[in-house]
């Protein structure tokens, strides 16, 4: 496939530094041991190997890499089976790349069904963009928390109220919740659960303080509960052809702070890791 976009994320930054220290393990001991990164895809096939039907030279698509990343470059391999759709209609290749975020939201929504209450805290970056309409698109009301200048993006993607969390204290509503979602690792379950209804779960993409998140996860495992959890999501492939479709009825779509070209790709991790992004930075590969 060549690519002509991708992005630049807190996963890819993560793999980068080796955030958790304890992910060298798994990333690289002393360096990355993928040299290339990018999860998020978009780009136009380019070549077809035995036997493969799904997809024809020059389809447009786009998806995620997860296990071998690799989309911050020109070309890209892709097996026929994996995270890998068509582009619905005729939407840019940089209005595309809205996989990786979306993939790690749908391990906390797929939780949520019609009349279920969330909060989301966070709701301005990748992932808390795409929580907020992939728990709209499955019928839940949605209490969405953000900071002043973010006040009107949650509306715009369907939240059915926003909360100001530099007027107003989210963790005084009063109300109670079937899912709290701290979509930018920044407060805790120990903060949040009083929030949460009889058999609410709270999940959080960040580890908690003192990696809380971890052993109070292992801990409500253990004892056959969902009631702490870090979304690990699953079955890429299922979830990228969901997303096509969500995709093409207008139900979700993508949220853009910035584009970078290729070469400026240094520059674009620098940005990610100031964490105050507004939803996806673009890698314009080509």
């Amino acid at each position: 496939m060549k690519v002509h976009a991708s992005t630049v994320n807190r996963t890819d930054t993560a793999t980068l530094r080796a955030h958790p220290f304890f992910a060298r393990a798994m990333t690289g001991l002393i360096r990355p041991k993928m040299s290339i990164l990018g999860m998020d895809f978009s780009g136009e096939i380019d070549l077809l190997g035995d036997d493969v039907s799904a997809f024809d030279v020059g389809d447009r698509v786009f998806g995620i890499s997860p296990d071998t990343f690799g989309a911050h470059a020109e070309y890209l391999c892709i097996p026929a089976g994996g995270a890998i759709a068509h582009i619905p209609g005729s939407l840019p290749y940089h209005e595309a790349v809205v996989g990786e975020g979306a993939w790690y939201a749908n391990g906390t929504t797929q939780f949520l069904s019609k009349g279920k209450r969330c909060l989301i805290y966070g709701a301005s970056g990748a992932i808390g963009t795409a929580a907020v309409q992939l728990a709209k698109a499955r019928g839940a009301q949605v209490v969405a928390v953000v900071g002043t200048r973010h006040i009107d993006l949650p509306v715009a993607l369907g939240a059915d109220r926003v909360v100001n969390y530099e007027t107003e204290d989210f963790r005084a509503l009063g109300e109670k919740f079937d899912l709290v979602f701290d979509a930018v690792g920044k407060t805790s379950f120990f903060e949040c659960r009083h929030l949460l209804a009889e058999n609410g779960i709270f999940s959080a993409t960040d580890l908690g303080p003192g990696w809380s998140n971890i052993f109070l996860g292992m801990f409500y495992g253990a004892m056959g509960s969902r009631r702490v959890r870090i979304p690990f999501p699953e079955n890429a492939p299922g979830f990228i052809l969901q997303l096509a479709d969500l995709m093409s009825k207008g139900k979700f779509q993508g949220v853009f702070d910035r584009r970078y070209p290729l070469d400026k790709t240094a520059d674009a991790f620098r940005y990610v890791e100031k964490g105050q992004k507004t939803g996806i930075v673009v890698l314009d590969v080509c």
